[in-house]
């Protein structure tokens, strides 16, 4: 393909976007009206058919992967701002050792079981020796399963969702023999942007964040402005890291300009002056990509960046016993690990949640 008739369909994929934020605004105005308060996610995308697009029942993935001999156990974490179950799995080598962590944030519609299936996470984690937890929205909190990244009290440190998933953090480390300074933080979608709230949040608590489709923390204040940022991204204020990203490029839901916004967030001036490692590939029978890899004041790798050629809004690389996976790649569970491996806190801390 040529240049030209590149730059000719990311065009005609701008213009679409912007339709669709015109559209979805019309249709928040007229449910809206004046003086009325915004009315809940459900309510809001009844009327908004296609702006989280939810995978119909007729072709619904199985949601149950391979058996492991690790325990997947179901654990639950309350504070002042509420309740949240969550799944842990403890690989079956854990003895007693300290072990790295991962927090991983699934997205809309989907569930514990659900993203641990599809991201073959417990794989990777009875393969390599570590935790992995899935917190699970609560549908009284969000009735379609959003982490509500978009809301100012769920994107601070001590208040809201993001106390609820710092405290089940801590709640783990408590009780079980974790590695302080490995602590991280993924996830998918609304996940992925929750994974990016949680990392600027509490930066001394998690060393390094992988976001699957998402967007930067503070990239909305409400409803429609998280539409607006979905749709053509935002202006963004300096977030955590270290960081890897991952995105479709032909993400319907989510624009891949996020992914642009995220790296941008984390290194802020510093990427206009420097020159990312590009390497591009190809998945045999699969996705091409391109990763690019900006290095830290220090000269270390501190952020990577994965775009997938022709791909769309789900996790890379996925197990299709999970739903929004491609199984075409690259395996961005296998990278995720691999990236996490490489950084550590200097010393293990301790927080208030």
């Amino acid at each position: 393909m040529n240049h030209h008739r590149l730059a000719q369909m990311l065009e005609a994929r701008r213009q679409t976007s912007r339709a669709r934020l015109a559209e979805m605004t019309a249709a928040l105005q007229r449910g809206l009206g004046a003086g009325t308060h915004l009315p809940d996610m459900q309510a809001l995308l009844s009327r908004l058919p296609g702006a989280f697009p939810r995978m119909p029942a007729s072709v619904a993935k199985p949601r149950s992967g391979p058996a492991l001999p690790g325990r997947f156990l179901d654990l639950s974490y309350a504070n002042a701002a509420g309740e949240r179950t969550y799944k842990l799995y403890v690989p079956s080598g854990h003895n007693g050792q300290a072990v790295p962590l991962i927090v991983m944030l699934h997205g809309g519609t989907q569930g514990a079981d659900d993203f641990a299936a599809g991201t073959r996470m417990n794989e990777l984690a009875e393969r390599h020796g570590f935790l992995v937890a899935y917190p699970e929205q609560s549908r009284s909190a969000n009735s379609m399963g959003y982490w509500n990244w978009f809301r100012p009290k769920d994107q601070r440190r001590g208040s809201g969702e993001a106390s609820i998933i710092g405290g089940l953090t801590r709640q783990i480390v408590d009780n079980y023999a974790t590695d302080d300074r490995r602590i991280y933080v993924a996830g998918f979608s609304a996940g992925g942007a929750m994974a990016a709230v949680m990392v600027t949040a509490y930066p001394d608590v998690f060393a390094g964040a992988g976001v699957h489709s998402g967007l930067p923390a503070g990239a909305a204040h409400d409803i429609p402005s998280a539409f607006a940022a979905m749709a053509q991204g935002a202006p963004t204020r300096r977030n955590g890291g270290p960081l890897i990203v991952f995105h479709g490029d032909n993400d319907p839901t989510v624009d891949h300009v996020n992914a642009d916004c995220l790296v941008q967030a984390v290194l802020q001036d510093d990427m206009a002056r420097q020159q990312p490692q590009t390497t591009v590939g190809w998945v045999p029978n699969g996705h091409q990509y391109t990763q690019r890899v900006y290095s830290g004041g220090d000269g270390a790798p501190l952020v990577e960046q994965w775009t997938i050629h022709q791909a769309g809004h789900a996790w890379s690389g996925g197990s299709p016993h999970g739903t929004y996976s491609d199984p075409l790649g690259p395996d961005a569970s296998a990278e995720l690990v691999r990236f996490f491996a490489q950084h550590a806190h200097s010393r293990a801390r301790r927080w208030a949640a």
